[in-house]
C-alpha cells in the first residue's frame, strides 16, 4: 500500500503562524469546533444568513480544460463531496475558480495561478479539509497522487494596509498554486480603503472587483464560465470596465485606478472611456496619494514595468494625470512639480531601440539582462525628476540630501536600495558620460587613452552597478533636451542615435566594455611588499594606479610594470618612504 501523504503546515509571512501539529489531530479538533467559527467567525467576517439572497442568472460559456486541471478540479470536486457528506452545512459547497485564470484560459495565455472561491466556509477550513482526505489510501488511489502533487499548506492573514483584505490559504496542487478563499462582499467607509468583509453571493464578490474581465468565474460544478456582469462581451471588445459605477468604485479602492492601468497594457485592451475620465479626478488622485501605502503602488508599478507592454503603462501615466500622483514624495507637501512635457520622448524612444534591437546596437550593448530592462524602465519613469534642481544641502546638518531623482523612487514607489542607488549615481554621473560621448563625437586628442575610459566605466560601475543602464539614463535625458520640437539644440533622431552608437563602438574597440571585472595581476598585501612598506590609507589609490597601467598595458601578466608606475607617484600617493 503506498504510503499516506505528509503534508507539513508552516507560514510563509510574518503575519501569521500555523502551528506544526498532525493534520489528523488538527482536523479532528476542527470538527468538534463551534460551526460558526468553521464558517467565519473567526477570521472576522459575518457568516452566509440562513436565507440566502436570490441570485441572478449568469450569461454562460465553455471551455475546455487541460489533463492537469481537470485532475485537479476532480480532486477538488471530490473534497466538495466529501465536506457535504457530513452533514455539517447547510447549504452544499459550491466552488468557482475566479478571476484571473478564467481570464487568461479566455485569452489562451497560460496561467499556473487559480484562485478558488467557495460559497458557503472559509478558505482555510476547506483547504484543512482537502488535507484530510488527501491522507486517505482510497483517495490517494483514486487521484493517482504523488508526494510532489500536493505540497505544504500555508495561511496568509488579513493586512489591510497591504491591501489584504482576508485571510488567504494557498497549496501546491499538480504543479499549481491554488489560493483558498470564501465568496464575499465588501462595505466601504468614507475614510478608508480597508472594506468590512463578510460572504457574499457569487454575484456580489462578481460586482465588488476592480475590471469585469477579472469578475468571471468557473464554476467546477456545471462546468460553465459564469460572467455577473459584462465580463464576456468586454473580453470580445478588449475592453477594461468597472463593474459598477467608476467613480464610486476608485474613490472605494484607490488603487483599482492602477490596476486598470496594468490589465489594460498587458493585456492590450482599452481602458473604458468612462472610467478614464474619473481616473484623473482630482478627488480620485488625492484618495491615491492619502488612503493607499506607497508599497501597494511600487507592487502595481513594478507588475507593469515587468510586463509585456512597459511603454504603455507610462503613456497610461502621462495621458490620465497620474504621473505626480504616482512618482513624487507623498510625505512632503511642498515638493517641486516635474516638466513631464517631453518625457514621451524618453519612453517612446526606449521602446523603440528595445523593439529594434540587433546585434551590436544601443539597446543590445546597454540592456544585457531582464533586470537590466527593469532597472532602465524605471529610469525612464522617473527621469523628468532629472531636470529638478538637486535638494539645497544645509551645511552642518547632516549628509547631502538625495536628488530628486532618487526620492520620486524611494518615496513614491517604495524602489530597493539597489533601485534607489542606481538613481543616484545615474543622476550623479551623467555629467561624465556625457563628457566622454561627446568627446568621442568630436574625435578629441584623448580618447585612444584607454584607461581614461576604463576607469570611468569602473567608477560608474562601483557606485551602484549596471553602468550600462546608466548610460542609457543619460542619453534618455539628452534625447528629452535636444529631440523636442521646439528645441533650441534641436537635431534629428538619427543624427542623435549615430552620436551614440559611435561613442558605444569606440568603446568596444578599446576593448573597456567589460573593465569592471578586470581581474587585478597583482593585490594590496603583494604591492606593499613590493614596496617594502606596510599597507596604508595610499593603498586604494595605488591599486588604482596599477588598474590604470594594465588598461595601457593589456597584454601583460608581470606586474612589475605597474609597481614600478606606483614608486613614480610615491610622493603624490601619500606613500611613506622606507
Amino acid at each position: 500500500m503506498r504510503p499516506l501523504l505528509r503534508l507539513p503546515l508552516h507560514s510563509i509571512t510574518s503575519f501569521y503562524t500555523i502551528p506544526r501539529i498532525s493534520l489528523r489531530s488538527f482536523s479532528h479538533s476542527l470538527m468538534v469546533k463551534r460551526k460558526s467559527e468553521v464558517l467565519g467567525d473567526s477570521f472576522n467576517i459575518q457568516p452566509p444568513s440562513r436565507i440566502r439572497k436570490m441570485e441572478a442568472q449568469p450569461i454562460t460559456t465553455t471551455i475546455e480544460l487541460t489533463s492537469k486541471e481537470a485532475q485537479l478540479k476532480d480532486l477538488l470536486l471530490d473534497v466538495a463531496k466529501f465536506i457535504n457528506g457530513s452533514g455539517s452545512l447547510e447549504e452544499p459547497v459550491v466552488l468557482r475558480w475566479a478571476g484571473g485564470w478564467v481570464r487568461d484560459k479566455l485569452l489562451g495565455i497560460p496561467s499556473h495561478d487559480i484562485d478558488t472561491a467557495i460559497n458557503v466556509m472559509t478558505g482555510e477550513a476547506f483547504a484543512l479539509k482537502l488535507c484530510e482526505l488527501c491522507q486517505q489510501p482510497a483517495t490517494i488511489k483514486k487521484h493517482v497522487l504523488a508526494e510532489s502533487d500536493v505540497g505544504n499548506l500555508h495561511k496568509i492573514a488579513r493586512n489591510p494596509e497591504k491591501s489584504k483584505h482576508l485571510e488567504t490559504t494557498t497549496i501546491k496542487l499538480f504543479g499549481y498554486d491554488v489560493d483558498f478563499v470564501n465568496l464575499r462582499k465588501e462595505t466601504y467607509t468614507e475614510d478608508s480603503r480597508n472594506p468590512q468583509m463578510e460572504f457574499g453571493t457569487a454575484e456580489e464578490d462578481a460586482l465588488r472587483r476592480d475590471a469585469t474581465v477579472n469578475a468571471l468565474f468557473y464554476n467546477l460544478n456545471t462546468g460553465k464560465v459564469e460572467d455577473f456582469t459584462t465580463g464576456l462581451k468586454d473580453m470580445k471588445s478588449r475592453l477594461i470596465r468597472t463593474p459598477l459605477e467608476p467613480f464610486q468604485t476608485f474613490m472605494d479602492d484607490p488603487l483599482r485606478v492602477l490596476r486598470l492601468v496594468r490589465f489594460a497594457s498587458r493585456l492590450e485592451f482599452t481602458i473604458d472611456p468612462a472610467a478614464e475620465e474619473v481616473m484623473g479626478d482630482r478627488r480620485v488622485l488625492d484618495a491615491l496619494r492619502l488612503k493607499i501605502s506607497r508599497e501597494r503602488v511600487g507592487v502595481e508599478v513594478e507588475k507593469m514595468l515587468k510586463g509585456n507592454h512597459p511603454r504603455k503603462s507610462l503613456e497610461y501615466f502621462e495621458k490620465l494625470g497620474l504621473y505626480h500622483t504616482v512618482f513624487t514624495d507623498p510625505t512632503h507637501s511642498n515638493i517641486p512639480v516635474p516638466d513631464i512635457s517631453n518625457w514621451k520622448i524618453a519612453y517612446e524612444l526606449f521602446d523603440s531601440l528595445r523593439q529594434n534591437k540587433t546585434p551590436g546596437s544601443i539597446y543590445d550593448a546597454l540592456v544585457r539582462s531582464d533586470e537590466a530592462d527593469y532597472y532602465a524602465w524605471i529610469l525612464v519613469a522617473i527621469c523628468p525628476w532629472e531636470s529638478v534642481e538637486d535638494p539645497p544641502h544645509v551645511s552642518g546638518k547632516g549628509k547631502q540630501p538625495p536628488p530628486f531623482v532618487t526620492l520620486a523612487a524611494r518615496e513614491g514607489i517604495k524602489a530597493s536600495n539597489k533601485i534607489s542607488d542606481l538613481a543616484t549615481a545615474a543622476h550623479n554621473n551623467r555629467a561624465e558620460i556625457m563628457s566622454l560621448m561627446m568627446a568621442v563625437s568630436e574625435n578629441a586628442p584623448f580618447i585612444s587613452e584607454r584607461d581614461r575610459f576604463g576607469m570611468a566605466i569602473r567608477n560608474w560601475e562601483a557606485k551602484a552597478g549596471h553602468w550600462r543602464v546608466q548610460v542609457m539614463y543619460a542619453l534618455l535625458i539628452e534625447a528629452m533636451e535636444v529631440l523636442a520640437p521646439d528645441s533650441a539644440k534641436s537635431v534629428s533622431k538619427d543624427d542623435f542615435l549615430h552620436k551614440w552608437q559611435l561613442f558605444l563602438d569606440h568603446l568596444q574597440e578599446l576593448d573597456v566594455m567589460e573593465a569592471p571585472s578586470l581581474k587585478r595581476l597583482i593585490d594590496g598585501n603583494q604591492l606593499a611588499k613590493a614596496l617594502g612598506v606596510k599597507p596604508g590609507k595610499w593603498m586604494a589609490e595605488a591599486l588604482n594606479v596599477c588598474i590604470k597601467w594594465q588598461l595601457r598595458h593589456p597584454e601583460a601578466t608581470d606586474p612589475a610594470g605597474a609597481v614600478e608606475d606606483v614608486r613614480s607617484q610615491r610622493a603624490e600617493l601619500g606613500i611613506p618612504g622606507k
